[in-house]
């Protein structure tokens, strides 16, 4: 399977001195979040502590609302240390600041959005977010595929 269309990382035309943003990333009005929601509101904080005991079906009620109202939420006390998370940003930067080929030696194809890619999804003329990505499964193991993950940096493994 193809792409439909030819794909430029959007670093790529970040970085190309363009005046006006593409309209493949313009989302229609219709499909923009209320401006009172961006101003008023607050994206749902959650307590992951509640998953493991008599609050379980509250905490999920909760992440289950986040996502249908919001498409996202924050989480805390979800166990992750501080350091873990900053040198996880800190080897996330490093790729991202590798040279284009080197990127694109980990493309995602159409079939799979796992590896670098700056779209998801194939349907010719869909509108694009504004960002590049990595993406990979880490858990299950069953699905990990380490073997697509980056060779550089050497620490992203």
């Amino acid at each position: 399977m193809e792409w439909p269309e030819p794909i430029q990382s959007v670093q790529y035309l970040a970085e190309s001195g363009i005046k006006c943003l593409p309209s493949r990333y313009i989302r229609p009005h219709g499909e923009k979040p209320p401006e009172h929601k961006l101003v008023e509101e607050k994206v749902p904080l959650i307590d992951l502590s509640g998953l493991y005991d008599e609050r379980r079906q509250k905490t999920m009620g909760k992440i289950s609302d986040a996502c249908r109202e919001w498409g996202s939420f924050q989480v805390i006390n979800h166990g992750v240390s501080p350091e873990l998370l900053m040198a996880g940003r800190e080897v996330s930067r490093k790729f991202f600041s590798l040279p284009l080929e080197e990127k694109q030696k980990h493309a995602n194809d159409p079939c799979s959005y796992v590896g670098y890619g700056s779209r998801i999804g194939v349907e010719k003329g869909a509108k694009l977010d504004w960002g590049d990505y990595y993406f990979h499964h880490f858990l299950p193991l069953s699905i990990r595929e380490e073997h697509r993950w980056p060779s550089k940096p050497e620490e992203y493994r």
